[in-house]
């Protein structure tokens, strides 16, 4: 067995965060699974809408939801300067700073197409889950009193359901900067799936959701990420960071370290963590990483008990709000 086999041996066993993931709607109306759900995929635990002991009451605006008995006092006012000491209270969805605009500028100068944007993760960033249904129709999802953001949605379509090659069943930062993970099909040789994607797509945007899998190795993740932001920040690429719904590594590190991130590099953070804690279980299967599965349909308060439908709304939302912001005169 030669070394390539063997390292992908390893990593198919030790990063395995992915190992089963919820496709169940919660409500029990199978017209709203996601395309592309397989019996493999079936959730650890499939939850019970009547069940469930509180109450969530669908927002009417395009804010995520305030946090339910997070603290007794009123949150701190969010600057976009804010230290990310407190990232618990930075905001979900993410100011769009004066240098964000620089970078993506400089990116469409350089060539890079504005209505697109690229998927950097493990398989909670396949579009069997994250925001595939928006490219396959309306017979999917259901915007509620969010119909503003099918703007969005039209203007960035074919990103959306793309299964792009930076993302892949227990991917870390590690992964997605080494040319051994890479697809073969697409990918030239000696290419990362981070510059095969970049270079497939020419985006204008990069959602990073990665993490969970570095709570193996947590002392390369900052390494790694500082890697991957440098790499598309010279390629005129705005990264969106995002925060991680689980605490593997039971101190927060990894949340704290990509806040920071996002704090030095002065780029968004969508602080997904903040959006779910007020779900049952802070939106977490039984096994504390797997997110609770319900579909898009957010005119639904019981579907909204679940943390699919948030991951995928609150994901809309960033992109709305950067493609209004970063594309203002």
């Amino acid at each position: 067995m030669n070394l390539r086999s063997l390292l992908f041996l390893f990593f198919t066993i030790v990063l395995s965060a992915c190992v089963s993931t919820g496709a169940e709607d919660t409500s029990g109306d199978s017209s709203g699974v996601l395309a592309g759900a397989s019996a493999e995929d079936e959730p650890l635990v499939s939850i019970a809408v009547e069940e469930l002991p509180i109450e969530i009451t669908v927002p009417t605006s395009t804010q995520p939801p305030a946090p339910m008995d997070i603290q007794e006092t009123p949150l701190p006012t969010i600057r976009p300067t804010l230290s990310p000491e407190g990232w618990e209270y930075l905001p979900v969805i993410p100011v769009i700073s004066q240098r964000a605009r620089e970078i993506y500028l400089r990116g469409l100068d350089m060539g890079n197409r504005p209505n697109s944007f690229i998927k950097i993760g493990d398989c909670d960033a396949t579009p069997t889950w994250f925001l595939g249904d928006f490219d396959q129709g309306p017979h999917l999802y259901s915007l509620g009193e969010y119909t503003e953001l099918q703007q969005t949605i039209d203007y960035f379509k074919g990103s959306f359901g793309r299964d792009s090659v930076a993302v892949r069943r227990g991917f870390n930062s590690a992964s997605v900067l080494s040319p051994i993970w890479a697809n073969s099909a697409e990918c030239n040789k000696n290419e990362t799936p981070l510059d095969c994607e970049v270079r497939i797509q020419n985006p204008s945007i990069a959602l990073l959701l990665i993490g969970t899998n570095d709570t193996h190795n947590p002392e390369q993740f900052e390494p790694n990420l500082r890697k991957i932001l440098d790499r598309l920040i010279e390629r005129g690429i705005l990264p969106i960071l995002s925060t991680k719904a689980d605490n593997r590594e039971a101190d927060h590190r990894i949340n704290q370290v990509i806040a920071q991130l996002a704090h030095e590099y002065d780029i968004p953070l969508w602080n997904f963590w903040l959006a779910i804690q007020p779900l049952p279980s802070q939106g977490l299967q039984e096994d504390g990483v797997h997110l609770t599965f319900a579909a898009n349909h957010f005119n639904d308060p019981a579907r909204m008990k679940a943390a699919w439908p948030w991951r995928n709304l609150t994901a809309l939302q960033v992109l709305d709000v950067a493609r209004r912001e970063l594309n203002k005169p």
